[in-house]
This record gives structure tokens, C-alpha cells and sequence, in this order.
């Protein structure tokens, strides 16, 4: 009954050039239990601060999010490969900016036959959660073990699963996907819980004085940040040989996220011999998605046939853990 639910939600996406399909959001815990919460508090609210786009000032509207979303952005007939991506949008880890970021993104993939799953997790707050520094990797564990549990609904391989994140979202994708040996939510089946690939842009990558985006900082481990806090939240800080390949983007004008966060990420991929290719621009500071307009060429465009093609399908799965469920 839940599939038949699901599959009469489904509304084909009418934009130019795009025929793919994608489901109203899905619950991404069951039964309403999600981990880490503190009940009750519903309903958004609001704060006055810098915009992450425009660093003007604006009044926020911040989500008081109590179940965070699927959605799921199905390839036209015919065209998928089987392979399937988790996109996180970013938003100083208090918002989520799926319509800049996260909605052209999974349209994009999907239109080339990868199965786009959108999360719309749980910004962090500790009015919200037990521990708030936990609730978004949480999340995206869990989109994680949804997707390879239910690869065989959605035509995906359970074994070509990877996650996308943009600036914020992207420190949350390299926390995944460095921290993956630790599980932040009941995983009776002994999921695996590494992703397979991982593509950031223009991602926060790094906790520490000199390269952090404080707003994002602040809003996951403030008030308190400690160097251990720093340190462990430092992704840069965390690559070993298991850490999963990357396609990293940055501009090199970016004055929000420095791209500084990228290079060291690069650096300590290359020191551990993971694959990774770092897409560079000259020009089109931060929050430009999918399309900067500064430049001819696309990452994207780049992007899609590395996912399709690259090193990263022949990379070891962590061991001791089970893919299909």
C-alpha cells in the first residue's frame, strides 16, 4: 500500500529540455521516530542576520523541521544507469537552499539517468535536538541506508550510491563521508554506512581559525567550540585510505567559503592515494549551483560522466558491512 501511495504522488516536472520525474517528499523516518529530537516546538520562526548569498542583511526564516524529507527525482524511460546520488544543499547549516541548489542539481542528474534523491535534513538546534551537532550527519546516514534498502524499488545499485553537498551541505556530504565508521542511528542490519563517491561545491570543508566559515561553525558546534570540537569537525583533518573518491568545485573568487577549504581536501585526498578531481574556476564567488554564470563551461557537465565513468565504481567498499541492507 505505502509503493501504491508513493507511485500515485508522482508528477512529471514540466521544464525545458527536462522529462524527469520526481515523487512528493517522502518521510524519511518511520513511524515519526526521529533520533536526536526533542518533541514538540513546531513551526518555523525567525531571526535577522546576513544573507549566505548577498551577505546583506535580511530577516531569515528558519525551519523548525521535525521530519526531514526524500525527494526523489526519477530518470526519463530508458535512460538509467543504476547508479544513484543524495544531494544536500547548503545554508550556514540554518537553512536549506534547495531551490538554488539542490532542485537544479537532482533535475539535472536525473535527466541523465541518475537516480536524484533530494534530502531536506535537519539544520542544527538545540532547541530542536538532544546533541545538534549529530542531527544533520544523522540524516544523511539514514537517506543513505533508505536508498540501498530500497535499491531494487527504485532501480539503483545498492553499490553505487553517492552523496552531493553544496557549501554548507557540503561539509555535511565530507563529515559522511570521513566519519563513516561512525553510525549515528540504528543500523540493526549493519548497513554500510560509506558512501560510495562524493562531489562537493564550493564546500566548507575545514573548523579551523583560519580557513572556517564561522556562520556555519557557530551553528554546528557553537557556543562552545573547543579545539577537540574543531579538530574532529575538520574534515580535511579526518581522509584516510577508505575515504570514498571526490569531484570537488570551487571558484577561486569565492569570498564566503574560501577555496582554500577544497585545496587542503585535495591535498589530504592525494596523500591518501583516493581518487580525486578538483574542478576549478577563476570566477563566480559562491552559490552558484549548477550554473556559473561566469564561466562557459560548466562543472556539471564534467561532473555527470565521472559519476558515469570514473575510478571511483572500482574503489573498495569499507569491509564489514552489508550493502543491501
Amino acid at each position: 500500500m505505502l509503493l501504491k501511495t508513493r507511485l500515485l504522488m508522482m508528477a512529471v516536472l514540466f521544464m525545458p529540455g527536462l522529462t524527469t520525474i520526481a515523487q512528493s517528499p517522502l518521510p524519511l523516518y518511520e513511524n515519526g521516530k526521529v533520533p536526536n529530537a526533542i518533541a514538540g516546538n513546531t513551526g518555523p520562526d525567525t531571526l535577522r542576520g546576513k544573507s549566505w548569498l548577498t551577505n546583506a542583511d535580511t530577516v531569515i526564516l528558519r525551519p523548525k523541521t521535525i521530519m526531514p524529507t526524500l525527494t526523489v527525482y526519477t530518470p526519463p524511460p530508458g535512460k538509467a544507469t543504476g547508479i544513484a546520488v543524495i544531494v544536500c544543499s547548503g545554508g550556514s547549516y540554518r537553512n536549506v537552499a534547495d531551490r538554488v541548489e539542490g532542485i537544479p542539481a537532482a533535475e539535472k542528474l536525473a535527466d541523465a539517468g541518475i537516480t536524484a534523491f533530494l534530502l531536506h535534513y535537519r539544520v542544527p538546534r538545540a532547541d530542536m535536538m538532544v546533541n545538534k551537532e549529530i542531527g544533520p550527519v544523522q540524516d544523511l546516514q539514514r537517506a543513505i541506508q533508505y536508498v540501498r534498502k530500497h535499491a531494487k524499488q527504485y532501480a539503483i545499485k545498492a553499490d553505487q550510491v553517492g552523496i552531493m553537498g553544496f557549501s554548507a551541505g557540503g561539509h555535511l556530504v565530507s563529515t559522511a563521508g570521513t566519519h563513516f565508521t561512525n553510525t549515528y542511528i540504528e543500523n540493526p542490519n549493519n548497513t554500510s554506512m560509506r558512501p560510495d563517491f562524493m562531489v562537493l561545491v564550493y564546500p566548507v570543508i575545514s573548523f579551523t581559525d583560519s580557513l572556517t566559515h564561522e556562520l556555519s561553525r557557530q551553528n554546528l558546534i557553537g557556543p562552545d567550540i573547543t579545539p577537540e570540537k574543531i579538530a574532529t569537525y575538520s574534515n580535511e583533518q579526518q581522509v584516510t585510505a577508505t575515504t570514498p573518491p571526490t569531484f570537488i568545485v570551487h571558484a577561486v573568487d569565492d569570498d564566503v567559503v574560501k577555496v582554500g577549504n577544497s585545496l587542503c581536501f585535495v591535498a589530504a585526498l592525494q596523500q591518501q592515494r583516493v581518487p580525486v578531481k578538483f574542478f576549478v574556476y577563476t570566477h563566480g564567488g559562491h552559490g552558484f549551483g549548477i550554473n556559473n554564470r561566469t564561466a562557459s563551461i560548466q562543472w556539471i557537465d564534467a561532473c555527470i560522466p565521472w559519476i558515469k565513468e570514473e575510478s571511483w565504481k572500482t574503489a573498495a567498499p569499507a569491509k564489514g558491512y552489508s550493502y543491501l541492507r
